[in-house]
Parts: C-alpha cells; sequence; structure tokens
C-alpha cells in the first residue's frame, strides 16, 4: 500500500505544480496594451501586445468608433489582423480629412481601451515623373553602341581564317 501512496502523492504533487505554474501566465494574459496611432493618411493603426510587453500570440476582436471634425462619427468598426505583424491591426482609410478622436475597445477575455487624436490627410499620390530629353548625336549614328558590329565581323573572320589554316595543315600528315 505504501508504493500505492507514494506514486498517488508523487500524481496529486505534479498536479498541484503544473496547474501553480500556469497560474501566473493566466494571470498576465488578462491585461492587454493597445497603441493607437494615424496611419499618415485616411486609415488607424493598432499595436496590440501584453501588458507586461510581450507580444501577442493570438487574434483579438478589436472594435473601432471615432468622432471627427463637426460631431462626424465613425463605428464601431471591427479591425481585421494584418500581415505586417503580430498583434498588429489596422482600420484602412475610413476618416476623412480633420482630427478625429478614436477609441479602440477589446472585449472579453482580453479587455481594453485606448484613445488617441489622429490626423487625418487626404491620400496623396507620387509626383509625375519629369519628362527625359531624348537628343539624338549631330552625326547622325545611332548612339553610342554604334561602332561595336565592324570589331564582331572583323574576329569572325580572323576565326574563320584560323580555322581554314588548321585545316589545311592537318591534313598533311607523312607516314
Amino acid at each position: 500500500m505504501t508504493g500505492i501512496r507514494k506514486v498517488l502523492a508523487a500524481v496529486f504533487a505534479g498536479l498541484a505544480l503544473t496547474l501553480l505554474s500556469a497560474a501566473p501566465a493566466a494571470a498576465r494574459a488578462d491585461k492587454l496594451k493597445l497603441a493607437v496611432a494615424g496611419d499618415g493618411a485616411q486609415g488607424v493603426t493598432i499595436q496590440a501586445t501584453y501588458a507586461d510587453g510581450r507580444q501577442l500570440d493570438r487574434v483579438v476582436r478589436l472594435v473601432l468608433t471615432a468622432t471627427g471634425p463637426d460631431g462626424q462619427k465613425i463605428g464601431p468598426v471591427q479591425l481585421e489582423p494584418q500581415p505586417e505583424g503580430q498583434g498588429f491591426y489596422s482600420s484602412g482609410p475610413v476618416l476623412s480629412a480633420g482630427t478625429w478622436k478614436v477609441t479602440v475597445d477589446s472585449p472579453a477575455p482580453l479587455p481594453a481601451k485606448a484613445t488617441a487624436t489622429v490626423q487625418a490627410r487626404p491620400a496623396q499620390s507620387p509626383p509625375p515623373p519629369k519628362p527625359v530629353a531624348v537628343n539624338k548625336p549631330a552625326d547622325g549614328g545611332s548612339g553610342a553602341g554604334a561602332g561595336w558590329w565592324p570589331f564582331a565581323a572583323a574576329g569572325l573572320v580572323l576565326v574563320a581564317a584560323a580555322m581554314g589554316v588548321a585545316m589545311l595543315f592537318g591534313r598533311r600528315r607523312t607516314t
């Protein structure tokens, strides 16, 4: 009987250690930190991490609401994770130009809330390319690469002549 008691005590001790070591990790994971910022145009970016600084290792549900100039309201807009990084979320172009007060909420099991003021700007396109002037050479030639073909032709003639000489002298054999 004492052998069975020792085995049961070891099993219970192992279970207790497992549960106690998992409890602090579960307690740490209950808090979420949200960093809200503008994307430089008409959208919002959110970086979600655990409160202790660890990277977010799962998808969470984030909901954006915003109040803009002249009392405009947007939301609730559910945000989807983006491929740019772990815990990175983006709204896309949802704001019009102006200053917006943006609030992002995360419901249970990882409740969090963050508010930021975002300056939305109209999307800008790159400037048009500058025209490039095309100038022909004054001598009427077709450019810098026009003088290579005579050298190539001369090289081919020399190779053919060398092969002909080799064939002539190669056939003369003394037995």
